[in-house]
């Protein structure tokens, strides 16, 4: 069980790998099995690896289980963040999200913005010998959704404070409670608590008469329809814009880098998505835009992205707590003890995967199968709503720049989990155009 009170807790959560269990996880199973207890963030805790009590802890959760994160990230997220919420609160404020996703993917205006916004950055890499790929592509996802749901556009200078803050709210989550000047902690505070202003201010203004005579000045953005509920207070509108953008940035940016990652290491992947997408565009005219139907053709990027999913592991574990004494099978889960569902141990059990650590996407053409024994997504009343729409906007940039690029990373360059996703050297890419003409549109 470790140390009194922090138990295993450091261990647990140390960085390692994303594409590998890490050590602890390998220690523990190897000496106690797919399913142990500890005491980790302060508390009893059962850690389970094992995918069918997994599942059966995502599919009863409000029933069995409930959320159950550290208090730090409850300063950090705010009362009515989605991953903290329970109850009809947490439903309510889900399909606000919903709403905004199955909006937002059905607008020719999101393909317009997310296409353009990637011709655009990969146009500025022109003369660019090497990039920090996992810096740029964060700016590139935070555009897209800061535009959609907020109307701030590329040229903003509102776009790089935004980033700036989601950056220092992003470290906070790692980082010990320290209430000090200075530290992870409080800047993340104090970073949320800025972000919360800004959208408070734009929300406000909005709601001004003058501001009203203007809108049509402007498309309406997903804020007017959060702002149009009349179910939701102030409080749960900045939430929700502020989950839209971590899920939306955060996640879309860590999986397009975990994407370009394992193809630097899989040339004849690379090739093959190459050439998926060099029949789409032989079908399109000079300077012809994508489509829904062109993304429903690129059934190979979609395996590429989900086993980049399966493999880096951009989701470790959530936190869930026993609202009742459970017996599941030979286990028994006593009432109040924490539960560490491993997602990452599914995704590289060799009894579900067969190789589970070569990055091979073929796997995925039997889709319906390979569901069954992942959970990139989570599952339960807790499933992400908006991973079709990260997948949209990630396989256009892929489109061009697959066709507009050679690419190269450093030898030594991993994912580590920290346990979200970052890269050691920040994916420096070593690149080089190819013949595909970078027309900004």
């Amino acid at each position: 069980m470790g140390w009194p009170f922090i138990g295993e807790t450091i261990s647990f959560f140390k960085p390692h790998r994303s594409d590998s269990i890490g050590t602890f996880l390998q220690q523990h199973v190897s000496r106690y099995g797919k399913v142990f207890k500890s005491n980790i963030c302060g508390g009893k805790a059962i850690v389970s690896c094992e995918q069918e009590l997994n599942m059966f802890i995502l599919q009863n959760e409000g029933k069995l289980f409930t959320s159950d994160y550290p208090k730090a990230m409850h300063d950090i997220l705010g009362e009515y963040s989605l991953l903290l919420v329970t109850g009809e609160v947490h439903r309510k404020l889900k399909n606000v999200i919903i709403s905004f996703i199955n909006l937002t993917k059905s607008k020719p205006e999101f393909l317009l913005c997310a296409e353009n916004l990637s011709i655009s950055m990969l146009a500025s890499w022109k003369n660019c010998r090497e990039i920090e790929f996992h810096n740029e592509v964060k700016m590139f996802t935070l555009s897209v959704m800061v535009n959609q749901l907020l109307s701030i556009k590329p040229e903003d200078p509102a776009r790089r404070y935004v980033l700036q803050d989601f950056l220092s709210y992003m470290k906070g989550f790692i980082s010990l409670p320290v209430p000090l000047p200075g530290t992870a902690y409080t800047n993340a505070i104090k970073a949320r608590k800025r972000l919360s202003a800004r959208v408070m201010e734009m929300i406000k203004s909005r709601e001004n008469k003058e501001e009203e005579m203007n809108k049509a000045l402007r498309e309406e953005d997903f804020l007017d329809v959060i702002m149009s509920s009349e179910d939701l207070n102030y409080e749960e509108k900045v939430s929700i814009v502020l989950d839209i953008l971590l899920g939306g940035f955060e996640t879309s940016a860590t999986l397009l880098s975990l994407v370009v990652y394992f193809l630097a290491k899989s040339p004849s992947l690379l090739q093959k998505l190459k050439e998926e997408h060099e029949a789409i565009r032989a079908k399109k005219g000079d300077g012809e835009l994508l489509n829904w139907k062109d993304y429903q053709k690129m059934e190979f990027t979609q395996c590429v992205m989900s086993e980049a999913l399966r493999c880096g592991n951009i989701v470790k574990t959530v936190h869930r707590k026993a609202t009742h004494d459970i017996k599941f099978k030979e286990y028994v889960i006593p009432k109040g003890w924490k539960v560490f569902p491993i997602f990452t141990a599914v995704h590289l059990d060799p009894s579900l995967h067969e190789n589970p650590f070569e990055f091979n996407p073929m796997r995925w053409t039997d889709k319906a199968k390979m569901n069954r024994k992942t959970t990139a997504f989570g599952g339960g009343v807790r499933v992400c709503p908006g991973g079709e729409l990260g997948k949209l906007q990630i396989a256009f940039f892929l489109h061009h720049l697959v066709l507009s690029y050679r690419w190269q990373t450093k030898s030594d360059e991993m994912p580590i989990a920290h346990p979200y996703v970052e890269f050691k050297r920040g994916m420096l890419l070593e690149i080089d155009p190819t013949s595909y003409p970078m027309n900004i549109i």
